[in-house]
């Protein structure tokens, strides 16, 4: 699509707005429809639509193999890391009123860590899962 002018100016209006709704269901996913795993998905589809407009070649540019594949390890890490931090502080896995003298933001930042320690995971594992199909149909060829 390298050609087509229409779809590329389209594409740079666009692509700003979904990464801007992304970040929009991540931190109001707690107050409504939405969080890490949708905000993920949405971030990884920004990205992806780069890439099926402006090629593949310049998706990776964008967002390298190796970027993606430490994403999928430093969200896990996230995630894991406040539920270690709850066992530090004194409580159980995972929770998150030890995390703050108040409970209340206790519960809110753990909560939020978690949240965007799955957006990562899931919006890497959504570029690895692109970039696996899209090298396997060059292959083809």
């Amino acid at each position: 699509m390298r050609g087509d002018l229409i779809l590329r100016v389209l594409a740079k209006l666009l692509i700003p707005f979904i990464l801007l709704f992304g970040l929009y269901v991540q931190f109001h996913g707690d107050f409504g429809p939405g969080g890490g795993f949708q905000a993920g998905v949405i971030l990884a589809a920004a990205v992806i639509f780069y890439g099926l407009i402006f090629g593949l070649d310049d998706a990776r540019r964008l967002v390298p193999e190796g970027l993606v594949e430490s994403m999928m390890a430093i969200g896990v890490l996230i995630y894991g890391g406040v539920g270690v931090a709850g066992l530090l502080l004194g409580g159980h896995y995972l929770d998150y009123f030890v995390l703050d003298p108040d409970p209340v933001h206790g519960q809110h930042r753990g909560i939020f860590w978690v949240e965007v320690g799955v957006a990562v995971t899931v919006a890497g594992v959504m570029l690895k899962v692109f970039y696996m199909f899209a090298d396997r149909s060059k292959a083809d060829e």
